[in-house]
């Protein structure tokens, strides 16, 4: 397998090891709702991922990111911490066009993001990365790496806009990728799924029973102006040219582009209506009895939604224009989510930016009655704030979303700058990062009780934690653990139990904080 290089890849390797583990706190102020199970964090998004990792290692259903394309001409930042003298002199410096190390800067942002989001990643899951031309091949490379070459499920090429970009040069770019690996070969891509019924096909003719669907787009970006290509006339029984009406009376679109639409015509699928003296077009839609349709995926995301459709959707939400400059659309997401997961699914974005990740989880739940869960992480403080949080905040209650939302922010390290744990961090988040380093699994909340956080296998953890030097294990705590044959792992501050006795009950004693584990 190729492999690949650059400019300060031996640092960074390692470095999702070296991030600090920091906790979440939650700011109620900012959330919607009571203990809801989604979450938008505010923080540096490598330092966000490694604090979910005791709470949803291995979890995490369906990942959609969306990094930094660097063009040259985003303003992105390197900041990591890494300790290497040369990738210390790019911190704080702009990431421009005329660059020599940016896609060096690219690859050694992306790798440790990459490694922790794999981890977080379940073995049937997979991540949808949006990418250009910019970084496509140095992505492919990296995630072969990381995901193993085998698990590359394939690339969407995504129509993002139509017509326009008179100013690109040679010719206008039209199209983004979105790849998309799997965990493992445990992950199974979900076809849709349409269960036929024969109770709304209430026309038949000599082929059989069907339905009547509108060519007509109705709904949101339903006008002319909105896809100016699919504004076209087609020929009524009189001979007269059809041209789609919007909802509101204006110049509108069809469902469907020009290609598809003569095939319909072809097959005779168009039986035309008049209502108040006007043609109004419709799709015929036979019943096939005893049989589920399957409609598979097409490598080419054509007329789904386009950029400008997702603008559209922002100015409805906010009441004003140009809140972000590259927002995703709903519908897009919701078609990644739809089969790289399912209903229950948890679903990540770490460079949330504009919220359609959020947004396009609730919009899903509120369809088919699911339980998807969010998590979305952001840095910039005015973005996550003014436009993420915000965006979700108003979908909500705009369009009538039974859920909520925890607004996060990344608190203080685990341990401070001499090693020690921090005053802020409270029994069930300590029990919690300890349960994790020492299983690589997930903590179950229910059994935590004063001292006991859990067991795998044979062996049973504690945790003596009560704040500063008041954490002894001493005989009197011999009455308080489980009588068992299994081995026993205690955290506390001191032992004052002998070894003999401690052998004779098969406990080995973990001194905090210097043999908690460093994740």
């Amino acid at each position: 397998m190729a492999s690949l290089n650059w400019i300060g890849k031996e640092a960074v390797v390692n470095h999702d090891k070296e991030v600090p583990f920091k906790l979440l706190k939650k700011i109620k102020t900012a959330s919607v709702g009571d203990n809801s199970q989604n979450l938008i964090i505010h923080g540096d998004n490598l330092e966000a991922l490694k604090g979910l990792m005791p709470y949803y290692y291995g979890k995490i259903k369906c990942i959609y990111i969306d990094p930094p394309y660097n063009t040259g001409n985003e303003g992105w930042v390197y900041n990591d911490k890494v300790n290497s003298p040369k990738i210390k002199q790019w911190l704080k410096k702009t990431v421009k066009l005329d660059d020599l190390t940016r896609h060096d800067k690219w690859l050694c942002m992306m790798y440790p993001r990459l490694k922790l989001l794999r981890d977080l990643l379940a073995d049937d899951g997979a991540i949808f990365i949006s990418i250009d031309e910019n970084e496509h091949c140095n992505l492919r490379l990296l995630m072969d790496e990381i995901f193993g070459e085998v698990n590359f499920v394939g690339s969407f090429i995504w129509r993002k806009k139509e017509g326009g970009g008179q100013a690109d040069a040679n010719f206008v770019r039209e199209h983004e990728y979105i790849m998309t690996f799997r965990k493992s070969e445990s992950f199974v891509w979900r076809d849709e799924v349409v269960l036929e019924n024969d109770s709304k096909y209430n026309k038949t003719d000599s082929e059989g029973k069907y339905t009547l669907l509108k060519l007509a787009k109705w709904g949101n970006t339903a006008r002319k102006e909105d896809r100016p290509s699919m504004h076209f006339p087609i020929t009524a029984p009189d001979k007269t040219k059809v041209l789609p009406i919007a909802p509101d009376g204006s110049d509108g679109r069809w469902r469907v582009g020009k290609i598809r639409m003569q095939e319909l015509i072809e097959a005779n699928l168009i039986e035309f209506q008049k209502k108040n003296d006007q043609w109004q077009a419709y799709e015929k839609i036979y019943f096939e009895a005893d049989k589920n349709k399957v409609i598979k995926a097409r490598s080419i995301i054509y007329d789904l939604a386009n950029t400008a459709d997702a603008s559209t959707a922002l100015t409805e939400i906010f009441g004003t224009k140009d809140q972000f400059d590259t927002p995703k659309p709903v519908e897009l997401i919701k078609f990644l989510i739809k089969h790289g997961g399912d209903e229950n699914s948890t679903v990540l974005d770490s460079f949330a930016g504009s919220g359609t990740t959020g947004h396009a989880v609730l919009d899903l739940n509120k369809e088919d009655g699911g339980t998807r869960q969010f998590i979305m992480v952001e840095m910039e403080d005015k973005v996550v704030k003014d436009i993420t949080a915000e965006r979700v905040k108003r979908a909500i209650k705009k369009y009538g979303y039974e859920d909520g939302f925890e607004y996060c922010e990344l608190d203080k390290p685990l341990f401070n700058e001499r090693g020690q744990i921090e005053e802020t961090c409270d029994f069930r988040q300590f029990a919690t990062y300890i349960y994790f380093t020492e299983t690589q699994t997930n903590i179950d909340p229910k059994k935590i009780d004063d001292n006991f956080i859990g067991e795998l296998e044979t062996t049973e953890y504690y945790l003596l934690y009560k704040g500063k030097n008041k954490n002894d294990l001493d005989k009197s705590f011999l009455k308080k653990i489980k009588d068992t044959d299994g081995k026993k792992v205690i955290y506390a501050d001191r032992c004052l139990i002998d070894d003999d006795t401690l052998a004779r009950h098969n406990i080995v004693f973990k001194q905090i904080p210097y043999e908690v584990k460093v994740y």
